[in-house]
């Protein structure tokens, strides 16, 4: 299976049992995330290096609710604490690495 092109086409690849395999990890954290499986999303975002990793992480934490760590990690990756929703900032995300 291909990586998606568009949000719209990430969000059909929702309904299989697993991300494909090919999708990098930064998109298969993202996957699970948006599968409503935080605990798997985190165990993946942990392993990826830089500063995708870190908005991965930050968005992470502030979806748990967090801010104090997610404020770290978006440190990390050189931003500050996003004023946009949770919803809208994973589209951002998965569009950073699909473009």
């Amino acid at each position: 299976m291909n990586i998606p092109t568009t949000y719209l086409e990430f969000q059909d690849y929702l309904e299989l049992q697993n991300p494909p395999q090919p999708w990098p990890a930064t998109l298969q954290s993202l996957w699970f995330l948006a599968n409503n499986n935080w605990d798997a999303s985190h165990t993946i975002a942990q392993d990826i290096e830089g500063s995708m990793g870190n908005l991965i992480h930050a968005h992470l934490h502030r979806v748990e609710g967090d801010e104090w760590n997610a404020t770290y990690w978006y440190k990390q990756a050189g931003t500050s604490f996003p004023e946009i929703s949770l919803e809208e900032e994973l589209k951002q995300l998965v569009n950073l690495i699909i473009s």
